[in-house]
């Protein structure tokens, strides 16, 4: 485009910005000039600023038009799990026993009760077991019972959002959720023995996996197309490691979410607790806990406030919906449903005199083509955040610029890093950002930018967003 046809398109523009748009809380110039270069209607785009202690907008381009957040979805589900439960709640993974334990035999059967753990990660379920085997355990008669009752079902489809149910941003809550149901599947070249060697990390117990990776000889030329699959679909127990690789390559790591639930949870504490020297005789049942059984553990999980960081700073789609579905099971009694989730955070924002038209929750992730909010609506959570008394764990849940989370690559002008803390969300079409920025001159501000348009997604979102912070940290 010739630079004078470029200034022209970018002051016609200007002239036809919308009147939600125009006076005090006009459109940044920056912002606008990107719009047309990128060719992306005004209409496509909501922002809001406002700088904390004010009661008018900066910028207020389309505050109330609901439209798609991705995953800054989760800045409404972490802020109302916080007001909601507070910042040193837990969850509780239990171990109950069914008969007496003499001489380290637990004579009936062990059920293991779900609580809700977010992040009962590999290494915490190995806590878990050895914590068990500590209280005096080391053989159990019976069956593994998984009582996963605290959470409503969620189904099985872990394809249904995109048809990638190996995914593990795709994993379902549950109540006795083990490392995101997700395996690490290594293959290694062994050029000695002539073979690729497949291993599983953590290892269920209850999995069968067929190896049919080729070694070829010769120098690395990539991974050298290994498929992983599972012939059972992605529920069922067995996986299928295929294709080829050079023995020339290092080892490949590939994590696949595979199984059910309670499959996994009962497949990994199996091989956690065997490899521990324990025994069981019996094999898994799904259950709830009987009223005469005997308490014999309590694993606590990390704090609500360690929890949230990992949710926004990593974009935790499981845990995010997790907390929706802990926020119905405390407020509205188990199991916790996706309903009563959506109905704690209802009422918390009207408590709050926080209005949002048109909110549509799913399920608080932001992975969702139905959610929707408005960027009006998501400054006002993080300016009830901002005057809240646990201020300071909401806002250290946000990633920060330059430094870690979604946000570590970006903003890397002299004197931003650390300064603009704000939750990333993207999928197709949908690009979107929402925290606090900390400018140059030492004020501090709350934005919102979301861009629902053909593409938003492969840059243009990001170079909206720059503009917009990058104008804003120089005020």
């Amino acid at each position: 485009m010739v630079p004078g046809i470029r200034i022209l398109g970018t002051l016609l523009l200007l002239c036809f910005l919308p009147l939600a748009a125009r006076g005090s809380g006009e459109l940044p110039v920056e912002v606008a000039q990107v719009l047309a270069a990128r060719h992306i209607p005004l209409s496509s785009l909501s922002v809001v600023v406002r700088e904390i202690g004010t009661d008018e907008p900066l910028v207020s381009h389309y505050p109330d038009t609901p439209r798609n957040p991705a995953s800054t979805m989760k800045v409404l589900t972490t802020w109302a799990a916080l007001e909601l439960l507070g910042p040193a709640y837990t969850w509780h993974t239990r171990a109950w026993a069914t008969g007496p334990v003499r001489n380290g035999v637990l004579d009936g059967q062990l059920v293991i009760e779900g609580g809700g753990d977010p992040f009962m990660t590999a290494d915490r379920w190995w806590g878990f077991v050895n914590s068990l085997r500590l209280a005096g355990v080391e053989r159990v008669t019976g069956d593994v019972v998984i009582d996963n009752s605290y959470f409503e079902y969620q189904g099985d489809d872990r394809g249904a959002f995109d048809a990638r149910p190996y995914r593990s941003y795709n994993v379902l809550p549950d109540a006795l959720m083990v490392n995101f149901q997700t395996v690490n599947v290594g293959i290694v070249p062994d050029a000695a023995a002539g073979v690729a060697r497949v291993s599983l990390y953590p290892r269920p117990a209850n999995m069968v996996v067929d190896n049919e990776v080729r070694l070829d000889s010769g120098a690395c030329r990539g991974s050298g197309g290994v498929v992983i699959a599972s012939p059972d679909g992605p529920t069922g127990r067995r996986l299928a490691a295929a294709g080829r690789i050079r023995a020339g390559c290092g080892p490949v790591s590939v994590p696949r979410a595979v199984m059910r639930a309670p499959d996994f949870a009962y497949g990994t504490f199996r091989t956690f607790w065997e490899q521990s020297g324990g025994a069981i005789g019996g094999g898994l049942r799904i259950g709830t806990v009987p009223p005469d059984a005997r308490l014999l553990w309590t694993y606590d999980s990390l704090s609500l406030a360690e929890v949230i960081r990992l949710v926004n700073k990593y974009s935790s789609n499981v845990m995010a919906r997790t907390l929706l579905l802990t926020l119905a099971a405390e407020k509205s009694g188990r199991p916790g449903t996706t309903a009563n989730g959506q109905r704690a955070v209802t009422e918390l924002l009207a408590a709050r005199g926080i209005v949002i038209p048109g909110l549509v929750i799913e399920n608080g992730s932001g992975l969702s083509r139905v959610e929707r909010v408005t960027a009006a609506g998501l400054t006002g959570v993080l300016l009830d955040a901002a005057r809240s008394p646990f201020a300071a764990e909401f806002e250290a849940s946000l990633p920060l610029a330059a430094v870690d989370g979604t946000l570590r690559r970006r903003f890397r002008t002299p004197g931003m890093e650390g300064r603009v803390r704000m939750k990333t969300g993207k999928l197709q079409d949908v690009s979107a950002l929402a925290g606090y920025v900390n400018s140059e001159s030492g004020r501090h501000y709350v934005a919102a930018i979301i861009l629902n348009h053909s593409g938003a997604d492969t840059g243009s979102g990001e170079a909206v967003q720059a503009a917009l912070v990058n104008w804003l940290f120089a005020r």
